[in-house]
């Protein structure tokens, strides 16, 4: 039989949000991989985890998550996780790699499968889809994603503040992903753009730690590198006004 790798999103980090569908696929895999940084310490992934599955079934495989200037050491350590989970599928037929969010949305096991089907001839590759951060903070700032025709764009902020500006200068809501450590540019960017005032953003969704808060109260401080933000257009007219 086929070996087959399963990317399953674990949700932004509350447990309650994995869904039913994740959890089996986490219980039915042989091994549940989640990835971790080089300094060792437990990711968000691999917190929730532990709440479905024991531990002796979790094995931790290094990303260079946080490498972002050396692209031989990432390319390294891509290739070195990717021969790590090959040869747990070798071995075991069956392994599901846990990922915050979801598996299809700026997600390490994009590369992960990549590297995997090179190395694993017929690994058959799928996805279950997990609740995103802009999901989890629209549902606890009570911010609305969108309305009638409205588009909705998702920016990640490593991409630059002008490629922000520019998502923000169009119609619709705006979601910036990892922008905590250019709090200061992103909250000038709102201010230049006429947003600053309905937007938020949170951090640690879910978690004993979160933060939820109005942009407008951004001082230039950074702010951890995994928060969201959420950057709703004006809506006039009234209910259906955007239909």
């Amino acid at each position: 039989m086929s070996s087959r790798l399963t990317g399953v999103g674990v949700g932004p980090g509350d447990p309650e949000l994995v869904t039913v569908k994740g959890v089996n696929a986490l219980r039915a895999a042989e091994v549940v991989v989640v990835p971790v940084m080089d300094t060792g310490e437990r990711g968000r992934a691999e917190a929730t985890v532990l709440h479905y599955v024991p531990a002796e079934k979790v094995v931790r495989v290094v990303f260079a998550l946080n490498e972002r200037t050396d692209r031989a050491r990432r390319e390294a350590a891509w290739d070195a996780a990717g021969e790590r989970v090959a040869r747990l599928l070798r071995e075991r037929g069956s392994v599901a790699f846990a990922t915050i969010g979801d598996p299809n949305v700026y997600s390490t096991f994009t590369y992960l499968a990549q590297t995997v089907g090179e190395l694993v001839p017929g690994v058959v590759v799928e996805t279950v889809p997990g609740i995103t951060a802009m999901q989890d903070l629209a549902a606890r700032s009570g911010a609305v994603l969108t309305e009638g025709t409205e588009p909705l764009t998702l920016v990640p902020v490593t991409a630059g503040s002008a490629v922000l500006k520019e998502a923000l200068a169009g119609p619709g809501t705006v979601v910036a992903y990892k922008f905590g450590r250019q709090a200061g540019e992103v909250a000038e960017v709102l201010r230049e753009t006429g947003r600053l005032d309905d937007a938020v953003w949170g951090s640690a969704l879910g978690l004993p730690e979160e933060s939820v808060r109005s942009a407008a109260e951004m001082d230039g401080t950074p702010l951890p590198y995994l928060s969201t933000l959420i950057a709703p257009p004006r809506r006039a007219g009234g209910r259906g006004g955007k239909l």
